[in-house]
């Protein structure tokens, strides 16, 4: 059997190299406006399209821009630059939701996928996207029962995309889930004046509401549930079964997480999908990856509808449940290489050895690890606090853009 492509969300060049770093086989990324994470403050630039395409080449990483909004008159030069400077960084495909889009990535001889906003559902629609795309996103609200129909019948026809090979099919694996039809939701566009299919949504679904009898005034406040607020998607404890609906490509949501967010989730669906192809998956190693997975953030856990499940299951608290939580310490000074040795400025907060820190930064990724010893101004010591210049024994390069945090419990860490 093909094993699965993990794709991982890269936000910026921190979670672009964690997302490396942990065993990713593929990246989607956004550039300036027109994509699903428009508002995020971590969009890439048109100029760092040859540095992603790089660091991905080095590694054998496929490298898919997302230019799945809607598209008006006014952005068409735009995406036509866009899809010009992909071409030149060799980007391996566009993820596109317009048909101006698709036509654009087409006449300059791009790989296209279509985006889980065209709502995908049944063969003769991937029939008709196979004309044009090699891969096809899924809609969020089928079941796994529904994907291994259309698997299946793709195989059976041999419905090929432009480059000759099978048309592929891609679904949502984990993360964040929406509760609009895959994706497509106006609330935002009503209440805020900002569209979340241009990338801008104001998150209306995650907050808390009261209900009013128009008629009587009476008031009844939602207990318990934020009814609009799904859990997040998690396919890990079942991913045996989605290997057999014939899926070739394992989506990861997380362009707006931060790069620990991607290093965790990476690397567990990497040991997950592994294991599945080396015979070694089994109940013991979901327990440990869900504990892991439910370290990051997160609003708790479903199985979506893959499952055949009628109803959704909505989240309890506002927020994140994740387990543990970060808090920042200072930021890199310098890296003695030879000694292997990386000091920081303690900026705020203390830090302990026995502490488990994490060091993020545009080229280090997100690098986790036990504290086992340090030099606090010097001197070898078990406690630093603010003001303190920290060297600690490092096997890889820091910089000064480097951050240092201490990973902490939160409220919702068992005991």
């Amino acid at each position: 059997m093909q094993k699965i492509e993990l794709m991982a969300p890269a936000g910026n060049f921190e979670s672009l190299q964690a997302a490396l770093d942990n065993g990713c086989d593929s990246v989607y990324f956004g550039v300036e406006q027109l994509n699903m994470r428009a508002r995020a403050s971590i969009n890439f630039t048109l100029d760092d399209l040859e540095e992603i395409s790089k660091r991905c080449k080095e590694k054998n990483v496929r490298t898919y821009l997302t230019l799945n909004t809607i598209v008006y008159d006014h952005d068409l030069s735009i995406v036509k630059t866009l899809i010009k400077r992909a071409k030149e960084a060799d980007i391996s495909a566009v993820i596109a939701m317009d048909q101006a889009v698709i036509s654009m990535a087409r006449a300059e001889n791009m790989e296209v996928h279509i985006s889980t906003q065209i709502n995908i559902t049944n063969i003769e629609t991937a029939k008709f996207y196979a004309m044009f795309a090699d891969t096809i996103v899924l809609s969020r609200e089928l079941s796994l029962r529904q994907v291994k129909k259309i698997t299946d019948q793709i195989e059976k026809d041999e419905i090929k995309g432009p480059s000759g090979r099978l048309l592929e099919v891609e679904i949502f694996g984990h993360g964040a889930l929406c509760m609009a039809v895959s994706g497509k939701c106006y609330m935002s566009l009503h209440s805020h004046n900002s569209s979340a299919n241009r990338g801008a949504c104001k998150q209306n679904c995650r907050k808390k509401y009261t209900v009013i009898d128009q008629e009587s005034g009476f008031e009844m406040e939602l207990d318990n549930e934020y009814i609009m607020s799904p859990k997040d998607l998690c396919t890990i404890d079942f991913l045996d079964q989605v290997a057999d609906a014939g899926i070739k490509v394992l989506k990861i949501e997380g362009r707006g997480r931060a790069p620990e967010y991607v290093a965790k989730v990476i690397k567990c669906y990497r040991d997950a999908i592994d294991s599945l192809y080396n015979g070694t998956y089994d109940k013991e190693k979901v327990i440990s990856w869900m504990q892991e997975l439910e370290k990051v953030y997160n609003r708790g856990f479903w199985n979506g509808y893959y499952l055949g499940q009628k109803l959704g299951e909505w989240s309890k608290e506002p927020g994140s449940h994740a387990t543990q939580k970060k808090v920042y310490l200072g930021k890199g000074v310098h890296y003695f290489p030879k000694a292997e040795i990386g000091e920081f400025k303690i900026e705020a907060y203390d830090v302990s050895v026995g502490d488990t820190i994490l060091i993020t930064g545009p080229t280090t990724g997100a690098r986790e690890m036990e504290l086992m010893s340090m030099f606090v101004n010097d001197k070898n010591a078990q406690k630093a606090t603010k003001g303190d210049e920290v060297t600690m024994k490092l096997d890889f390069r820091i910089r000064p853009s480097d951050k240092l945090y201490k990973i902490v419990k939160t409220e919702f860490a068992s005991n």
